[in-house]
């Protein structure tokens, strides 16, 4: 059984665990937040909540299944070596557990809000239909062989695919709109300081284990922290530089508002219609 070779380093390790777990935990935040104050959603794609709940689920199976489940603890250990730590921590767990929460409320209120003329597009269903299908194919082929650790590999790999794909549909919307009015930088802000210290915890353990194992050994996690900062930084340049503090109505909050102004107005044409 693996254990720590220096101290201090294994306190870091937690230390910045931790700060990744609650930067990452608090991203979700600032859209909750705006969704609520402003009782719309429109600005925030949807298929980027859709895709994100997908890839949280999926993490989240990987996380817990290879953190409690002996199995593919002792399977993972055999592929990689006895004296190889496990490479998921517990902050892994507890923030899978919290993504797919805030996640799931984010898309309850896509349900109850302002959604002007937004919608989940088709494209979008049929790559998170295909997603599953495809996770169900690789559990038929798992049961019978006992390869678990594969199988949880398979999650670990469908996360990292919808990290990449979940992103590209708002990083459009926001060059289309040329705005970014409606959907909030500060769950960036944060993801960004998340996906750098998620990625310095996995080199501490490196440094002190003297073996870059659980780069490779756990490559979801790896590329999730490359991923994220490569689309964070997309978003703050084009929030901040490409389309700084922009203002102007954009199509679909002037939907939205033209329907409430034709309300408007026709009850003011027809004041007393109450009295008739």
């Amino acid at each position: 059984m693996a254990s720590w070779n220096s101290t201090p380093l294994e306190v870091l390790y937690n230390v910045l665990g931790w700060v990744a777990f609650v930067s990452w935990s608090i991203s979700f935040y600032p859209q909750v937040i705006l969704n609520f104050r402003r009782k719309s959603v429109i600005g925030l794609n949807f298929d980027f909540v859709v895709l994100n709940l997908t890839k949280h689920t999926s993490y989240l199976i990987y996380n817990a299944s290879l953190f409690f489940g002996s199995a593919v603890q002792r399977q993972y250990r055999q592929k990689y070596g006895f004296d190889e730590m496990i490479p998921v921590a517990a902050n892994d767990v507890a923030f899978s557990v919290h993504a797919v929460l805030l996640t799931a409320i984010t898309l309850f209120q896509i349900a109850i809000y302002d959604r002007g003329t937004q919608k989940v597009s088709k494209s979008c269903t049929a790559i998170v239909s295909v997603a599953w299908l495809a996770i169900a194919v690789c559990v038929f082929i798992a049961i019978p062989k006992h390869s678990w650790l594969w199988l949880v590999s398979c999650f670990n790999i469908l996360q990292v695919v919808m990290t990449v794909i979940k992103y590209i549909p708002q990083a459009v919307m926001n060059f289309r709109r040329k705005s970014t009015v409606g959907w909030s930088i500060g769950n960036i802000l944060l993801d960004l300081l998340g996906g750098l210290t998620n990625y310095g915890q996995m080199a501490v353990q490196s440094i002190d284990q003297h073996s870059w194992v659980n780069f490779y050994g756990n490559i979801g996690k790896t590329l999730l922290s490359l991923v994220s900062v490569f689309f964070d930084i997309l978003f703050i340049v084009q929030h901040y530089v490409l389309y700084p503090s922009r203002k102007a109505v954009t199509s679909d909050d002037a939907d939205a508002e033209a329907v409430r102004k034709k309300l408007l107005i026709n009850s003011s044409d027809h004041p007393h219609a109450d009295d008739v």
